[in-house]
């Protein structure tokens, strides 16, 4: 009896821990510059709320999302968003790294027909580490043209992981730094348990030489908004820290 009681007690505490984490955050959009929008979503890292930010594009035959929200929940909430903003559909995804905070809809976005893209380097972590996989790989920096839209893919190197690649839209000179690029409030280099900090300021100087001059540098954590090179300022000096 004291065993059966253990259990639905279990399934009661582990019910609402799912509720609340489903219902507690919500995710913001804006736009950035012409058909460019940030979304910004939310997770809790050994009891801190931090805001991630990822960025999406409209195109003529729909909509490609860089990265995925932190959640399930908020997976859905971005799809729900931008089919009442854009009256589009989410075609295509392509994530930067494997950690949570860029892969957790994965699964969700397959099921509903998204087709999902990583590097193979990110697809092999995802899988020694347990994380939601793409259904597609490319072996090599990439440039995809999608409805008129190009985004080029950069890997520069270890950084904030082994595995991190950056997204550049040359159309509006916009870079998608994601975990690889630290907002210019930033107050730490964050987690790096899984990265290279020796490596990361020369990776940083690899990117600012192939995207020179970029109209706008969108980091993947805290405020966004900014120059570009208060961005990568702040990201080296961190690092020397």
């Amino acid at each position: 009896m004291r065993l059966v009681f253990a259990f639905i007690c279990a399934l009661l505490i582990s019910g609402a821990t799912s509720a609340q984490d489903t219902s507690r955050f919500r995710i913001t959009t804006a736009h950035l510059t012409g058909n460019l929008y940030v979304y910004t979503s939310y997770g809790e890292f050994k009891n801190v709320v931090y805001p991630t930010n990822g960025v999406y594009v409209v195109t003529k035959n729909g909509v490609v999302v860089m990265d995925t929200p932190w959640s399930v929940d908020q997976t859905q909430q971005l799809v729900n968003a931008i089919m009442k903003k854009h009256h589009r559909k989410i075609i295509y995804c392509i994530v930067t790294h494997f950690h949570e905070d860029r892969t957790a809809g994965l699964d969700l976005f397959k099921k509903l027909g998204v087709k999902t893209y990583s590097s193979t380097a990110t697809l092999e972590m995802c899988k020694a580490k347990g994380e939601k996989q793409a259904q597609y790989v490319f072996t090599k920096d990439t440039t995809f043209n999608i409805g008129g839209v190009k985004i080029q893919t950069y890997y520069p190197g270890e950084g904030h992981t082994k595995d991190n690649i950056v997204a550049w839209f040359p159309t509006t000179k916009v870079l998608y730094g994601g975990c690889f690029i630290k907002s210019s409030e930033a107050k730490s280099i964050g987690y790096t348990a899984d990265g290279n900090v020796k490596e990361w300021p020369a990776s940083v100087e690899r990117v600012k030489q192939q995207f020179p001059n970029p109209a706008y540098v969108i980091p993947g954590h805290d405020a966004w908004r900014g120059s570009g090179a208060a961005m990568f300022s702040r990201t080296l000096e961190l690092l020397s820290q």
